[in-house]
């Protein structure tokens, strides 16, 4: 059985310890301030990781942090959907001349002119 203990280690220092059945085999540092990440183990199709690091190369950035930057982005657009659901739910569906200034505007602050295409997968 692996148990999680955090211990208290002065005001700038904590410790999380991982032990198994009451003996400690490894200990985490963290300093106040720092990020706490979760780490993640997640299989890829070959063909999709391949992607991913392409992807994460042309930014010049780690998977790591593209996965995190890809999924934050997924999470607001789909907070939006239902914020808009939501909104469409207690004041009606908007009007064609609503979506079309919204996506006027969605483009002026994104700076585009024109819709950008993206391919069908």
């Amino acid at each position: 059985m692996t148990v999680f203990r955090i211990e208290v280690c002065g005001i700038s220092r904590i410790n999380l310890a991982v032990c198994f059945a009451d003996t400690r085999i490894l200990t985490l540092y963290y300093f106040a301030g720092m990020a706490i990440r979760e780490k993640r183990s997640n299989p890829l199709a070959p063909d999709l990781g391949a992607a991913i690091d392409a992807a994460a190369e042309a930014e010049g950035t780690s998977v790591s942090t593209w996965i995190a930057a890809t999924a934050a982005h997924r999470l607001r657009l789909d907070a939006g959907r239902r914020g808009i659901a939501e909104w469409e739910q207690q004041n009606g569906a908007l009007t064609s001349d609503e979506l079309a200034d919204g996506l006027v505007r969605a483009r002026a602050l994104l700076g585009r002119s024109k819709p950008v295409r993206r391919r069908a997968s």
